[in-house]
């Protein structure tokens, strides 16, 4: 099957076309194309230097929000040592950390500064929001990610202390649960996911589940003091 080629127009094909999780290229990073990509159960990511790729893989990873599974060790340590938590108040330093922390396995980085420069029209826009781990005043991990009806797609998080990012993680897990979110989707399924609780989910089942997921409600605007 091929790969399309995106013109100006604001449409996708069919994420169900995607061969090998491919699905188009070209096109441009705006809010409304990136809003229509989640929409539609498509994201981009793509290297420095490299064409923009949007992607709708055969699986993706899923978390039902409220299930998420943290280690004993874990939940002792984040007793005894929690952090603080913030919404919304560092977007901009989370999504550059998280374009920065070095990675195991991982050279480079698929955030790109057009990333960035799109992420954070998004956040502004009231649609992508990050959630902080701060210690003494200072931004010791986080995430962030897209939210639109009752799902919230993750895109990336970073920690420059222990357990600093599974704190955010838990209490995004949390404050979705509580708004009565759905889906909290982790993109492409690997193994650290899987540990928390994500389940592998065909792509068919994952589109059925969020259509079903964008009539519900959303949390547009920031999430600062919600």
């Amino acid at each position: 099957m091929p790969v399309f080629r995106l013109t100006e127009r604001l449409v996708f094909p069919d994420p169900e076309l995607a061969e090998n999780g491919l699905l188009a290229i070209g096109g441009d990073l705006s809010v409304e194309r990136l809003l229509l990509a989640y929409r539609s159960g498509i994201f981009p990511w793509y290297g420095e230097g490299d064409p923009l790729l949007w992607w709708s893989p055969a699986e993706r990873a899923l978390l039902r929000p409220g299930h998420l599974h943290l280690s004993a060790r874990t939940l002792r340590s984040l007793r005894h040592q929690p952090f603080e938590i913030r919404f919304d108040m560092a977007f901009a330093q989370v999504i550059e950390r998280c374009s920065a922390v070095p990675r195991p396995g991982q050279d480079g980085t698929w955030i790109t500064p057009e990333m960035r420069e799109a992420y954070l029209a998004l956040h502004h826009a009231g649609h992508a929001h990050s959630v902080e781990a701060w210690r003494d005043g200072e931004l010791k991990g986080g995430l962030y990610g897209v939210s639109l009806g009752g799902t919230f797609f993750g895109e990336s998080m970073f920690s420059l202390e222990p357990e600093a990012s599974r704190a955010a993680l838990q209490a995004l897990d949390m404050r979705l649960a509580a708004w009565g979110f759905t889906m909290l989707d982790g993109q492409l399924p690997h193994e650290g996911l899987v540990g928390y609780g994500f389940q592998c989910i065909p792509r068919a089942l994952f589109l059925a589940e969020l259509t079903e997921a964008l009539r519900r409600e959303g949390r547009t605007g920031s999430w600062k003091h919600m």
